[in-house]
């Protein structure tokens, strides 16, 4: 079924003149590319085989406790 098709019958089919835009939609996520150390994503996979929760959201879950609590890194060169 193309595109046009599908719109089509979601016109036909539903009533969208009382649709509420989902208050929600700026939480969500957005997908990023990132490079991490091999370490890290060992030590988050491990996290997860202990805890049931996907490692990525582990990880989402230990920024956001950064940024809640405004963590910064302390980084002395010697």
């Amino acid at each position: 079924m193309r595109q046009t098709e599908k719109d089509e019958f979601l016109e036909k089919e539903f009533d969208f003149s009382k649709a509420v835009k989902n208050p929600y939609a700026k939480e969500l996520k957005k997908q990023v590319t990132i490079n991490l150390s091999p370490r890290v994503i060992t030590y988050f996979k491990a996290e997860s085989s202990e805890t049931g929760i996907p490692y990525q959201t582990l990880i989402n879950l230990y920024l956001l406790d950064c940024v809640k609590e405004k963590k910064k890194l302390d980084l002395t060169w010697k």
